[in-house]
């Protein structure tokens, strides 16, 4: 298949909506349900907690703003992938596609994919056991793979419906809880921030988890290559996408407070659970269930419509084997990049749990994300550099993103509780620069001149 105007071999047939829709419905899955929980345990008090959550969004808008203009000058399949050697070359960018797929995109799917079979199996027994959990999330993987290798169309349409179906669910939860819950409690937002409830450590460990229920923000990038019009529509979809997910979220632990007091909160599993069961009994609880069911099989489904992209903009450049970049001839996907994504998920979903599998992708991803971001001060020096949408207040806007991610993962380094998982992590990531000079990093020797 020849490839169109901007390089790409895949066909434009992603709108402005279903590119929104990828971007919140990969975002809101699991973290929003399991994250205040560990979130109000590290900072136990009403402001601090809604501090940690409004941070976390402002330093991802910071992000989906610099990428917003990143992607209208480079709309092409791979997203990141693409920011990341376009601003600081191949090994960099290799690393990138290296962390994806030795650790990242199958630790984010096979976390996802935990919840979704925890909730399912949760409806029919409290404890199901650990076998049943992991067997379910590889069906899940499974079914959503099946469904974008049959076509984007399909994949699109799964997406639009989950993503609908999940924000209607939370706004649900929200109106409840303010209309019945309030009036009722009062609210729990006061003492605003009780004494030891805020540290700098304690909060930079709580971030982790809110960077975790925010990440797919940058979703869209990865498919740009299929979006239509995409120098217009790839910066609106991050933008509006991730606008989006701030409101919702702040508004449902605004919801959450309004029910149950803090410690309540941090000592729950299932958060909105436990605040629907006080509010409406045991429909309440069939309904949350329902909601989490939908929106990390949503979240599992975009994060399977655009992952296999990243390895499909790699094999197409000759960075991993040619005939992962295969695309389908009848469904016109990337079929092989797909069934890769797939297999390694599972294969991560059977020996992880949903704790080691999210941290481990929020560490991970992070300094590519630094890398993404940073390339715009790179590429602002280029004469063929031509966005169609500008960052406002560069290069504040940027920094910010680069100074707040740099402050997380030095943290991260320092706290002695996530000290050696980072730097475990950090060393697998490294581990991919022996790896890119035995292989196409290799320098081609030049032939012995004859004497």
């Amino acid at each position: 298949m020849p490839p169109d105007s901007n390089g790409d071999r895949l066909p434009r047939r992603i709108g402005l909506w279903t590119a929104v829709a990828i971007v919140v419905g990969s975002t809101i899955g699991s973290g929003i349900f399991r994250s205040p929980a560990a979130i109000a345990e590290s900072v136990p008090g009403p402001m601090p907690m809604l501090g940690v959550w409004i941070a976390g969004g402002l330093l991802v808008l910071c992000g989906a703003l610099t990428l917003a203009e990143v992607g209208s000058a480079l709309p092409k399949t791979g997203g990141i992938y693409v920011f990341v050697r376009e601003g600081w070359g191949k090994l960099p960018a290799f690393l990138f596609g290296w962390a994806q797929l030795s650790l990242l995109r199958a630790a984010a799917l096979g976390a996802v994919a935990t919840t979704f079979a925890e909730y399912a199996l949760g409806a029919f027994r409290d404890d199901p056991p650990r076998l049943a959990v992991s067997l379910l999330a590889a069906t899940g993987i499974a079914i959503v793979a099946a469904a974008n290798y049959l076509g984007v169309r399909w994949g699109s349409l799964v997406q639009n419906i989950t993503t609908v179906a999940k924000v209607t669910g939370l706004l649900l939860i929200v109106t409840l809880a303010f209309a019945l819950g309030l009036p009722e409690t009062g609210g729990h937002y006061t003492p605003a921030i009780p004494p030891g409830s805020l540290s700098v450590t304690a909060f930079a460990a709580a971030l982790v988890s809110v960077l975790w229920a925010f990440d797919g923000w940058s979703d869209a990038s990865y498919v740009a290559g299929e979006i239509i019009e995409p120098k217009k529509n790839v910066p609106r979809a991050i933008i509006f996408g991730t606008l989006i997910i701030i409101v919702v979220y702040i508004l449902v632990n605004l919801a959450y407070l309004a029910v149950l007091p803090v410690e309540q909160i941090a000592g729950s599993k299932l958060v909105a659970a436990d605040v629907a069961e006080l509010l409406i009994g045991g429909p309440g609880v069939a309904l949350v269930a329902i909601t989490v069911m939908i929106s990390t099989f949503g979240t599992l489904n975009g994060t399977m419509l655009t992952s296999p992209r990243v390895f499909f903009a790699m094999a197409d450049e000759g960075m991993l084997f040619p005939w992962i970049a295969s695309v389908n001839p009848r469904f016109k996907t990337p079929s092989v990049a797909i069934g890769l994504t797939a297999v390694v998920s599972i294969a991560m979903v059977m020996i992880g749990t949903f704790e080691q599998l999210a941290d481990a992708f929020v560490t991970g991803v992070t300094p590519f994300y630094v890398l993404a971001v940073a390339a715009i001060f790179v590429l602002r020096r280029r004469p063929d550099y031509h966005p169609s949408y500008r960052v406002p207040l560069y290069p504040v806007i940027p920094t910010i993103f680069i100074l707040g991610s740099i402050f997380f993962l030095g943290n991260a380094v320092l706290d002695p509780a996530s000290r050696w998982p980072t730097l475990s992590v950090f060393g697998l990531i490294l581990l991919g620069i022996p790896v890119y000079y035995a292989t196409v990093g290799r320098k081609k020797r030049s032939p012995r001149a004859d004497s």
